[in-house]
């Protein structure tokens, strides 16, 4: 049983038929917006849970190569000894 079909439930069995009607009043006038101050739960951040969601690095990038070791090539070896 879905998490809306376990709170349908719950609803029916706290409420009057009178107050049930009131409940989808209000609601129906939060889906259309009329009621400004309560809005609906926003679920962007669910479906797009790294939207936004990035680190800076405190340093700049690099306009020269770094200074220190030389790279050293590998010798290739070919597997007699």
């Amino acid at each position: 049983m879905s998490r809306i079909s376990r709170f349908v439930i719950w609803i029916c069995s706290k409420f009057t038929k009178a107050e049930i009607e009131q409940i989808i009043f209000g609601l129906s006038e939060v889906l259309l917006d009329r009621n400004p101050d309560v809005k609906p739960k926003d679920d962007f951040k669910e479906k797009h849970p790294n939207y936004r969601d990035f680190a800076v690095d405190s340093l700049p990038p690099l306009t020269e190569p770094p200074a220190g070791k030389k790279k050293t090539r590998k010798r290739k070896t070919t597997g007699k000894s």
